[in-house]
């Protein structure tokens, strides 16, 4: 179900540093990061089936990511796509405070979700669950399934390794980040949360990088912006296993 570890105007050489995985059913068609067609300022994977994203970045340093918020007893059939929030975020020209008011018109057409989104030294952060609307602070967070920083063991164990891949300053490599996006650890029973779904799939669930017959994560993403404005979008498509993948990366500079 998508969890987003990000740092945040704590590190003197890049004021973002996020590491992302998208959770998804298998059968439910994405293509892969890219600069879209449609779009040519806009770099993210795409979700096929609705045509929205789940994360991405322009040329022009809007950065958009979501996460649903597990609450399978309020599912509404056939709400709204939620990858259309983010979509029409990085599209769009309103300032963060003028989108999240278009949002809050409609947020409760939709099932719950959380949404990052803002520039790489102006994020902010918003859920329809519980209408919570923050600008981001400055510091180590995470992101999962529940509100910002909500200490679920994955979120915990997540920037407890982020944090100390960063405790030496600038001597971490995307690679590392991975390799914490890459975390099958699952956590006892006892810490688990229980949000609905039953013990089997809140253990499926559990880990950082999710597995399962049906379900589990599809991308891992490591996006770095420089002090400069320099970004660096590094992708894995992966392929049922943190050990089988495709790598994308793209580098480009932010443009006023």
């Amino acid at each position: 179900m998508c969890i987003i570890l990000f740092s945040y105007k704590s590190n003197p050489e890049y004021p973002l540093i996020l590491a992302s995985n998208r959770d998804e059913f298998y059968d439910r068609p994405a293509a892969p990061a890219t600069f879209w067609d449609d779009e040519p300022e806009l770099l993210a994977g795409r979700d096929l089936k609705e045509c929205g994203t789940w994360l991405g970045i322009t040329k022009s340093g809007r950065v958009a990511s979501l996460t649903n918020f597990r609450a399978p007893h309020s599912v509404m059939e056939n709400a709204p796509t939620r990858g259309a929030l983010v979509t029409g975020f990085l599209k769009g020209r309103d300032a963060p405070t003028a989108y999240i008011e278009k949002i809050c018109r409609n947020a409760t057409q939709y099932n719950g979700f959380n949404l990052l989104f803002g520039y790489f030294d102006d994020l902010y952060y918003f859920s329809n669950k519980g209408n919570i609307f923050e600008q981001v602070a400055p510091g180590l967070h995470g992101l999962s399934n529940h509100h910002l920083n909500t200490p679920w063991p994955k979120v915990a164990e997540g920037k407890r390794k982020l944090g100390g891949l960063l405790s030496g300053g600038n001597s971490f490599s995307p690679e590392a980040i991975f390799e914490v996006l890459a975390s099958t650890t699952r956590p006892a029973d006892d810490v688990l949360p229980d949000t609905g779904v039953g013990i089997e799939w809140e253990r499926i669930l559990s880990p950082i990088f999710v597995e399962s017959p049906v379900y589990g994560t599809r991308f891992s993403t490591v996006l770095l912006v420089d002090k400069d404005g320099n970004v660096t979008f590094i992708e894995r498509v992966l392929n049922h296993g943190p050990e089988h993948f495709e790598t994308r990366k793209f580098e480009f500079a932010i443009h006023s």
